[in-house]
């Protein structure tokens, strides 16, 4: 299996025709708003290198629309998810810009297709990472604050058939995220033992700790800053960095508020319409 430094360092070197009808196939779900079949018919079987070189391909297309990478996401953080996917390794995506929606503001329905959510960990940067080999208290150093946050995800594929191909391919299913709004000192906060809750409504739909996130969200925030180091792009002061969830994903609902709650972090709201920016329900 390939390794996601060998992938993406090969990405741009294969405009191969299969990456770009993948990429052509997700980028008209985003742009359309409906969902596609999955990628990985189009891929070798199991190419992690193909799927990572369709999320470059894509991320490129976002730079050229005006959009600007602001940090990175985590996924496949948890041992179940990656036995489900038939992978060992998490695997990242891109933040941007437009993907960030202020604590509380609504979502309009439709933004994000298929959309899921997942309580998080955010670390924001002071220090750039570029070590070969980074350790936990790198990463403490390097982090001015961590705040909660709410990950929206969403699938460009239909009905959320995916494979680990298909998701990393799809940008890691990046959609959307909340950040809370009192950041808090790395140096104040035990993480692997942190709760967290993700209320809808006032009820519970998911639970979990630190622990859930590779053992602790800071283990997760060391393989990406090695990775990345790997790939010639390094993790930089200022990036936000999502670090994996918590629990378990939930659903998502027209009109759903949800709030996330974790110990030492404070809480942080996702609002979500009832109609798309012009009305549309899907």
């Amino acid at each position: 299996m390939n390794t996601p430094d060998s992938a993406v360092t090969r990405a741009a070197e294969r405009p191969d025709p299969a990456v770009t009808r993948a990429a052509e196939r997700l980028d008209t779900a985003r742009r359309t708003g409906v969902p596609c079949d999955p990628v990985r018919d189009l891929l070798p079987p199991g190419d992690l290198a193909a799927a990572y070189a369709v999320q470059t391909v894509l991320a490129d297309r976002r730079r050229a629309e005006g959009h600007r990478v602001t940090g990175w996401k985590i996924g496949l953080t948890s041992a179940a998810v990656q036995a489900q996917l038939g992978v060992d390794t998490p695997d990242f995506g891109r933040l941007t810009d437009d993907m960030a929606v202020p604590d509380g503001t609504e979502i309009p329905w439709g933004a994000v297709l298929q959309a899921r959510a997942e309580a998080e960990v955010a670390l924001v940067l002071e220090h750039d990472l570029t070590h070969d080999r980074h350790t936990v208290a790198d990463v403490i150093r390097a982090t001015a604050f961590a705040l909660p946050a709410v990950e929206v995800v969403g699938s460009r594929i239909r009905d959320w058939d995916i494979s680990a191909v298909d998701t990393i391919a799809d940008n890691a299913s990046a959609g959307a995220y909340v950040l809370g709004t009192r950041p808090v000192p790395l140096g104040a906060l035990d993480l692997r033992t942190a709760g967290m809750v993700l209320e809808r409504h006032g009820e519970p739909v998911s639970t979990g700790a630190g622990a859930a996130c590779l053992g602790h969200p800071l283990h997760a925030a060391v393989w990406l800053a090695d990775t990345l180091v790997r790939l010639g792009h390094p993790l930089r002061a200022g990036d936000t960095v999502l670090t994996g969830a918590l629990g378990p994903m939930t659903t998502v609902e027209p009109g759903d508020v949800l709030e996330a709650r974790i110990d030492g972090l404070g809480s942080v709201r996702a609002r979500f319409g009832r109609t798309g920016p012009e009305g549309d329900t899907r």
